[in-house]
């Protein structure tokens, strides 16, 4: 999670002699009470009952359509993009291990490059570490993939998304991706409406990236457009999206309850004001609706982080962060009378969550998780103070000093441990004390996310981003900075897809997917804007259009 404050104007307000406090003046809540409307929403029996009848239609689908044929690929592929994947995770995982057993042959077999593409991209999207050697056959004499495929837009387009999952030394994927997102570019003219709103969408946001009800909201317009779509399906999905958004605008009037009784728009008034906006961020983490009570939790900690960053990024003084870090390492509400009253709001609502997660958690016998939410809050504070030394000192750090702690300021890592912490029996010990390993995957995971807010940041961050610290050690420009950077992400993310395929990684699918799913949200807040702090425009559109705009027609 990011939430640098970017693109406001500092103000700096004199307390008294001694004391000097920034403050930024930052656009207030776009949404108010908005979501109070929705106290009522109920999910009703009757809609119930009609989504178990069209999941078992869409079963029947699944069962009377062969494993060997293409068009099984396409129905799996749409059932997941379409967002109902959770409903049919057990055929599902089935076909794929059909499809990995099967691979070599049918692969060998076919020579229609989407359908070479499509099967690469799924089992690679699912852990399984097939080779890309099979695209060797769509090589011409000269080592480049041959022109003839230019034509065949929907393979080139499958190729485009294939390449996406490419891990370090997969020189035949690289030139995938230059060959296919340079042709896809260069022929969107010649295509009809609804295939270039798909290329145009893929190539802004690839399937890697995209985000979950975003992504799964845009392919349903797509699918509807497909003439060989099942409508049985489509149906489905309008309807398990009309029913999960009721679900999320009820949990949301909740939380909006919860926020608004803390009234802190009133009592610290220097802070963002973004509930819907977290809550969102929460539903991106994860939106189905058996994660309630785990969405419900995180989204109160991502409130309360935000609150945190704007204490130590702008408002709070040197002394005043050291004392509520200090507090915060030893959970002291003895201690609560040396802070000043803004601190102290902040710490005893922050406690109270904690301690409504641990009662939570201990009807589940599940108490134990919470330590490890805390740890992980002591470590985000412990960074935040020592950015704040570096904003108040005006200290440049060296890149491998400030990726040391910028990387846990993003907040990513604590917000990830949180999310599992309401998971139920999903999550193990072992999963959490793996995330306290510091695996490469989640060393690459911190880094995407670190540095796709700093790319974006540069200019208007407060205090050091990557960018500035690198032209600094390096000598180098900012379009040279830019360049490793992106670099480095994309490195990135070619040790997430390796981190990710079987047998290296060592988590569970429910684990790993949230890793995958906070990896995503940077390219929603964060593409050409902050749009978190700045919430104004595309985010709130994007937000409406998930969680308020009228139901998708059925």
């Amino acid at each position: 999670m990011e939430f640098d404050s970017t693109h406001s104007s500092i103000l700096i307000k004199k307390v008294d002699q001694d004391d000097v406090r920034r403050s930024v003046k930052y656009h207030p809540s776009v949404w108010g009470d908005y979501f109070l409307a929705y106290v009522s929403m109920e999910i009703s029996a009757t809609e119930e009952e009609e989504l178990r009848r069209q999941k078992e239609m869409v079963r029947k689908v699944l069962a009377r359509t062969p494993d060997h044929l293409y068009h099984k690929l396409e129905l799996i592929d749409a059932i997941q993009r379409l967002g109902v994947g959770y409903h049919f995770e057990e055929e599902i995982d089935k076909f794929l291990q059909f499809t990995h057993d099967t691979y070599l042959e049918y692969s060998s077999k076919a020579n229609d490059l989407r359908i070479v593409a499509l099967r690469f991209r799924l089992l690679r999207q699912h852990g399984y570490p097939v080779s890309c050697d099979i695209f060797n056959k769509f090589i011409d004499g000269e080592g480049n993939f041959k022109v003839s495929l230019i034509k065949n837009v929907e393979g080139m387009l499958e190729l485009f998304e294939a390449a996406q999952f490419r891990i370090a030394g997969e020189k035949i994927l690289e030139k995938a991706l230059e060959f296919s997102s340079s042709n896809l570019e260069s022929s969107l003219s010649n295509m009809n409406s609804s295939l270039s709103t798909q290329v145009k969408e893929a190539l802004k946001i690839p399937i890697l990236k995209s985000s979950n009800r975003v992504g799964a909201k845009k392919f349903i317009s797509i699918y509807q457009q497909n003439v060989s779509h099942s409508e049985i399906l489509l149906n489905f999905a309008k309807l398990d999206f009309n029913i999960i958004q009721k679900t999320h605008q009820k949990e949301l009037s909740d939380i909006t309850r919860w926020w608004k009784d803390l009234d802190f728009a009133n009592k610290l008034p220097f802070a963002r004001d973004r509930v819907v906006e977290c809550y969102f961020w929460a539903v991106e983490v994860y939106f189905e609706p058996h994660y309630h009570i785990a969405r419900k939790m995180l989204t109160k900690i991502i409130n309360m982080t935000s609150i945190l960053d704007d204490i130590y990024d702008v408002y709070g003084t040197l002394d005043d962060l050291q004392l509520f870090t200090d507090l915060i390492q030893r959970w002291d509400v003895h201690a609560l009378e040396q802070l000043p009253s803004y601190m102290r709001i902040c710490y005893e609502a922050l406690s109270d969550v904690y301690i409504e997660m641990e009662n939570e958690l201990k009807k589940t016998d599940g108490s134990y998780r919470i330590q490890y939410a805390k740890e992980e809050m002591k470590k985000l504070v412990r960074a935040y103070l020592e950015e704040a030394k570096w904003s108040y000192n005006k200290d440049m750090p060296r890149m491998e000093e400030y990726m040391k702690v910028a990387s846990v300021t993003s907040a990513y890592m604590m917000l990830l441990t949180t999310s599992l912490v309401g998971m139920g029996n999903l999550v193990t010990k072992k999963d959490f004390d793996w995330i306290t390993s510091e695996p490469l995957l989640l060393l690459a995971f911190s880094t995407i996310c670190r540095l796709t807010n700093d790319l974006v940041g540069y200019g208007f961050e407060k205090k050091p981003t990557a960018v500035e610290c690198y032209m600094n050690e390096n000598g180098a420009s900012k379009e040279e900075a830019f360049a490793e950077l992106q670099e480095q992400v994309t490195k990135a993310w070619k040790d997430m897809n390796q981190e990710s395929l079987r047998p290296t990684v060592s988590i569970s699918m429910p684990v790993l997917t949230r890793v995958l799913n906070f990896t995503r949200i940077p390219h929603l807040f964060y593409v050409e804007d902050d749009e978190y702090t700045n919430s104004e425009a595309n985010i709130r559109s994007i937000i409406y259009s998930i969680l308020v705009e009228a139901n998708v027609t059925i």
